[in-house]
């Protein structure tokens, strides 16, 4: 009995998805054990519907969380919506204390005050708004 080489290709191309499809499975295994390992009280999470707050109390029996999302305000959600610790990033404080681009130029969105955009620049002669032309 002969083998065909078309069958050959279409087994060993079976053979690579079953072999991705469990490695990938491993990985979200760990990667939900990880994250569970890093869930405990007090600290800073992400619900999975963009929910930001602290854990308070844990019940393992019911698998429930509570959240303190604002200072008095406490939520109740289960578990699994825990889907990400937050831990802060250290540029971002930097990021916002820039109001300008390197170049000088404003951020976009950002209101350029009239007395810095009224301003002469090098070479320019001086005129006062308050002055009147004499034609006038």
């Amino acid at each position: 009995m002969a083998i065909d080489p078309l069958t050959i290709i279409m087994l060993v191309v079976l053979a690579v998805l079953v072999f991705f499809m469990f490695r990938n499975s491993r990985k979200r295994k760990a990667q939900a054990e990880e994250l569970q390992s890093k869930v405990a009280v007090g600290a800073e999470v992400m619900t999975n519907f963009g929910l930001y707050g602290t854990i308070l109390e844990m019940d393992d029996e019911e698998n429930q969380v509570l959240v303190e999302t604002t200072p008095g305000t406490v939520l109740r959600v289960h578990r699994q919506t825990v889907t990400r610790v937050v831990t802060p990033s250290p540029l971002a404080p930097l990021e916002e204390s820039l109001d300008h681009d390197v170049d000088g130029a404003p951020a976009y969105g950002e209101r350029i005050d009239e007395t810095t955009a009224d301003a002469p620049t090098a070479g320019e002669p001086t005129v006062s708004k308050t002055e009147k032309k004499d034609d006038e």
